[in-house]
């Protein structure tokens, strides 16, 4: 049995809640970064097949902005936040105070770069941390790798050894909102959790959901 086939709605609502405690310790440090009130939440956690995946991120074509990291310690796999182009735009320019920037001109700034990296420290950091404290595992983040390419090639990373095992992923869905922007909604996302093969049972003996 491939550990696709033992998960549950409840180990996805554990991994939900888990998530929307993570939002809101991000919400305050961007609030923090950006000087304005931001809020954060996850909607949706689900898990998905691989084609499927790949719909979410519209294509193994089209081309993202992704942040890559390995996890590690007691439960080790691979985590990406990807964000389409024209979002990571949106945030950045504000982080930045220039509304010039693009992530599809080259060179790409190198402000611009370290201001996407550091949103993907944020988000993954927080994230993992109130993980780590539900599960009372060591679970800690490689430094975040950044990507700007077709979704394909950024996720076949963590796809390799997971291929061998599952046809499916944990898809985090994720929303930031800042007050005072018309639409609302500022900038969605979604992270992919790959836990590797052994980690899953780790992650939820720890929870008590296995």
């Amino acid at each position: 049995m491939t550990y696709n086939q033992k998960i549950t709605s409840l180990h996805l609502d554990v991994l939900k809640e888990i998530g929307n405690i993570g939002a809101a310790h991000a919400a305050t440090a961007l609030s923090n970064l950006l000087g304005k009130k931001i809020d954060m939440r996850v909607p949706k956690v689900e898990m998905v097949s691989f084609n499927d995946m790949m719909e979410l991120a519209g294509g193994s074509e089209n081309v993202v902005v992704g942040i890559y990291l390995r996890i590690e310690g007691d439960a080790e796999g691979s985590m990406f936040f990807i964000l389409p182009i024209e979002q990571a735009n949106r945030f950045i320019r504000r982080l930045i105070f220039d509304e010039s920037f693009d992530f599809k001109k080259r060179p790409v700034s190198e402000l611009g770069l370290s201001a996407m990296q550091e949103m993907g420290n944020i988000l993954s950091g927080s994230y993992l941390s109130a993980l780590s404290d539900f599960t009372n595992l060591k679970i800690y983040p490689t430094v975040p790798g950044l990507s700007v390419d077709m979704f394909g090639a950024i996720i076949s990373i963590g796809l390799i050894e997971l291929s061998h095992v599952s046809d499916n992923v944990i898809v985090i869905n994720t929303s930031i909102f800042e007050d005072g922007v018309e639409d609302q909604e500022t900038v969605r996302g979604h992270f992919f959790l790959l836990p590797d093969p052994d980690s899953f049972d780790a992650i939820f003996k720890a929870l008590g959901v296995l």
